[in-house]
């Protein structure tokens, strides 16, 4: 599996530069952070890979092209993203809105019994997210942290390869920061990650490596030491905590 290749992003809106020329490689296995201020162009970076909003360039995921193709023809390639607000069908079980998402061809009525057998893709996603124990909980009744993890979870199922995660841990405890931490190391085994965030200790944490956006450009590139290092982004943050 190959990674993501962005090159020359561009995204205007009204005549505003959201993303202006932004160039990125994330390779297979990684998990990358991509930190910046507000209105950095971050959020509008995974809207224009995931096909949410119009965009000019190239992005290619695994050797396809996704710029120019459907939502659903794009999460078909194997792309899949999270919101800040987790998507989840409360009054369903975990179970049933892992089934919902896998797409298997079970009628309303037969989702809503219980059954003898998990599919393995199913309960593969269960135990990666950690939520096996409560697989038969309606969603509404999980704390805030597991239903960001049901969301995961919901994209496992569909065999997503590049997970696109947008401020994952915010509003969590800091037990569920580090739980998280720990599935974003599971993930990127076998598949490429890419995070938004804004939680500097959870990415001094768990980055691997860290770009930095400004102004809806690349500010800078690497490793968290080398960008905590770089003066550029020291000015930007004015001593928001990067360093």
């Amino acid at each position: 599996m190959s990674g993501l290749a962005v090159r020359d992003l561009r995204v205007v809106f009204d005549g505003f530069v959201a993303v202006g020329g932004v160039d990125l490689d994330v390779p297979a296995g990684d998990v990358r952070f991509v930190i910046g201020p507000n209105g950095a162009g971050k959020t509008t970076l995974i809207d224009a890979i995931t096909g949410l909003v119009k965009a000019t360039g190239s992005v290619t995921f695994d050797g396809h092209q996704l710029l120019g193709r459907k939502v659903h023809r794009i999460a078909r390639l194997g792309v899949g993203r999270t919101f800040q607000t987790a998507a989840v069908f409360e009054e369903l079980t975990v179970l049933q809105n892992l089934d919902i998402a896998a797409g298997w061809r079970r009628s309303p009525l037969s989702l809503l019994r219980a059954r003898k057998r998990v599919p393995e893709p199913v309960a593969a996603a269960l135990s990666t997210v950690g939520l096996s124990a409560v697989r038969d909980e309606p969603a509404g009744t999980l704390a805030h942290g597991q239903k960001q993890w049901l969301e995961i979870g919901m994209l496992l199922v569909q065999d997503a390869k590049l997970l696109l995660l947008d401020e994952p841990v915010a509003g969590m405890s800091q037990a569920e920061r580090d739980a998280t931490g720990e599935l974003l190391g599971r993930l990127a085994a076998d598949r490429t990650v890419l995070v938004i965030e804004h939680d500097m200790d959870f990415l001094r944490r768990f980055a691997r490596t860290v770009t930095v956006m400004h102004a809806g450009k690349v500010l800078s590139e690497g490793t968290v030491a080398e960008v905590q290092a770089d003066p550029r982004v020291q000015e930007v943050y004015l001593g928001h905590g990067v360093a």
